[in-house]
């Protein structure tokens, strides 16, 4: 009970905080907002406060479009993770309710066979024709009582076999979900692993093509320096939409890890694969970076592109070095520029890793 009341006014001062927020701040008093500042007072979402603190140090508010970002970037996985495990409990509820309903079946057909065979006996003992109707007339009843189980069991198995379909849609949702960057909505490095495994395991059986880019923000530490992590992560936002609008079909688009992204593209030999990475990064430079709470220039993003291409003996751990030593190499010698594995800059990269 004392444990109780101590949640209870643990939840209120954490209430309390977040509508003094709120109101201080004069922000809407929207769900939106007051989950953000409770999550924010109970402390247990330590990046969510680390950004909040920043922002208001450094802009001593935060705008509508800032607690969007917020929201989307540092709550929706929680949201995904409770939402599996609701599916999960919904899952088991369901097949603990079936298999109830079987084991009741399975008591009346035992039931059932005990009946027949009692029958059986009372009628090889019956001498008038009064015991040999009461004996079917029992037979009657328990046959009815045992099609209405058998009934109510198809039924019920019936709208089992929708739910679990309707759960399995949800679960197969939620796990596009867990393969997703929140950020940028490309594949996350989950994804990506799964992804590239499979496309060098169908290269290396077909004798096709497969190229990667592996892909890095240039100065990107510079944008939170200067502008605040927000701001960077709207650049991320920026060169994830430039890889959707730039890459169709079956290549395959995802986050890498913090600044980095990567292209997986299969039936790609090496020549196309520069073509594709330039175009990337023609896209990307196409774009200027508004500040969203401003409204503010804040200049151009540039990438620098790493390519390598599938080689015979490969594994999947040594074309992402190769692509990753190439973009070192264009992080070297400018940036803003695409270099691939048979360009004198990766085997100078090479030569200085080796040395």
């Amino acid at each position: 009970m004392i444990k109780a009341l101590d949640e209870h006014e643990r939840s209120m001062a954490f209430a309390d905080v977040a509508l003094g927020q709120i109101k201080s701040l004069r922000q809407t008093a929207v769900p939106r907002n007051y989950e953000i500042w409770y999550v924010y007072a109970s402390g247990y979402n330590a990046p969510l406060n680390k950004i909040i603190n920043e922002t208001l140090a450094r802009h001593g508010k935060l705008t509508e479009a800032d607690l969007d970002q917020i929201y989307d970037t540092y709550l929706s996985q929680i949201k995904t993770t409770d939402r599996i495990d609701k599916v999960g409990a919904r899952v088991i509820n369901e097949i603990d309710d079936v298999m109830s309903l079987i084991t009741d079946a399975l008591g009346m057909s035992a039931s059932y066979d005990d009946s027949l065979s009692g029958a059986s006996q009372k009628l090889s003992v019956a001498k008038n024709r009064d015991q040999v109707k009461a004996v079917v007339e029992q037979l009657v009843v328990s046959t009815r009582e045992m099609r209405e189980t058998n009934k109510a069991l198809e039924d019920r198995l019936t709208l089992s076999k929708q739910e679990i379909s309707n759960l399995q849609q949800s679960l197969e949702a939620i796990r596009a979900e867990s393969l997703t960057d929140p950020l940028t909505s490309l594949g996350n490095r989950k994804y990506f692993d799964r992804a590239i495994a499979a496309a060098v395991q169908s290269a290396a059986a077909s004798g096709e093509s497969l190229s990667l880019l592996m892909l890095d923000i240039d100065h990107f530490k510079s944008f939170n320096d200067n502008y605040g992590h927000l701001t960077g992560d709207q650049v991320l936002r920026l060169v994830g939409m430039s890889l959707k609008q730039t890459i169709k079909g079956q290549d395959i688009t995802a986050r890498y890890g913090g600044e980095e992204f990567a292209v997986v593209l299969p039936a790609t030999a090496l020549r196309q694969a520069l073509t594709v990475a330039d175009h990337i990064r023609r896209a990307v430079m196409s774009k200027e970076l508004k500040k969203k709470s401003t409204g503010e220039i804040l200049g151009r993003v540039t990438i620098s592109i790493g390519v390598s291409m599938l080689q015979p003996g490969d594994d999947t751990d040594s074309l992402i070095e190769r692509a990753d030593a190439c973009l070192y190499a264009a992080k070297r010698n400018g940036r803003n520029r695409v270099i691939c594995e048979s360009d004198p800059e990766y085997s100078a990269e090479i030569q200085s890793q080796v040395a």
